[in-house]
């Protein structure tokens, strides 16, 4: 028989992505056997994660101020938006040292079948953010599933619609990547996409 805590613990743990509930069962049992420090480390980063991380006013990603040091930073030109699922994402554009404008995260993607409408990925905010009289041109930065594809073109016809340059990343064979390797749908993407050289 298992204390209430420990199954609180578990069941705590199987809310994280991709852990089922034998790994969380296996997780609770080593935090609390041999790194009870690290678990005490980790319900104090937790709560004051949640105390303290609120959503940017003005791009809408996790910040602990008002305004993101990302959207507070002068040197970022405001006449670009780069439009990106979540802060994960935004992280991987700031990583590659290309991207000098500003960002709206949007939290999500449009999934009608899981309930997930324009609604609850922000849509009204985003297109306030677009039509701010700053903005030239809006980069849209969605993920190429499915999903993504469906949440670019939705907000692409939208900000079309107001008078608004858009465009969305490039598609293709990957940097180091050997044809031979790649499947046919990327090939045939970065056929269409060609560029002259």
């Amino acid at each position: 028989m298992t204390a209430k805590s420990l199954d609180f613990l578990t069941e705590a743990l199987r809310r994280l992505p991709g852990v089922g509930p034998k790994s969380a069962q296996r997780m609770a049992y080593h935090l609390l056997q041999h790194d009870r420090e690290g678990a005490a480390m980790l319900a104090r980063a937790l709560f004051q994660a949640v105390e303290q991380v609120h959503h940017c006013a003005l791009c809408n990603t996790f910040s602990e101020s008002e305004v993101c040091d990302t959207c507070a930073d002068p040197e970022r030109d405001t006449a670009l938006l780069c439009v990106v699922e979540t802060p994960a994402d935004q992280m991987m554009i700031e990583q590659t040292l290309t991207y000098k404008g500003r960002y709206f995260v949007l939290m999500g993607r449009l999934s009608p079948l899981d309930g997930i409408g324009p609604k609850d990925i922000h849509l009204e905010k985003l297109m306030q953010r677009a039509a701010d009289g700053l903005v030239r041109e809006v980069v849209l930065a969605t993920n190429f599933t499915s999903e993504g594809e469906a949440t670019a073109h939705y907000i692409a016809e939208m900000l079309k619609a107001r008078g608004l340059q858009v465009s969305r990343l490039a598609r293709g064979v990957p940097v180091g990547g050997e044809l031979e390797y790649v499947d046919a749908g990327t090939i045939a993407r970065a056929m269409l996409d060609r560029r002259s050289t």
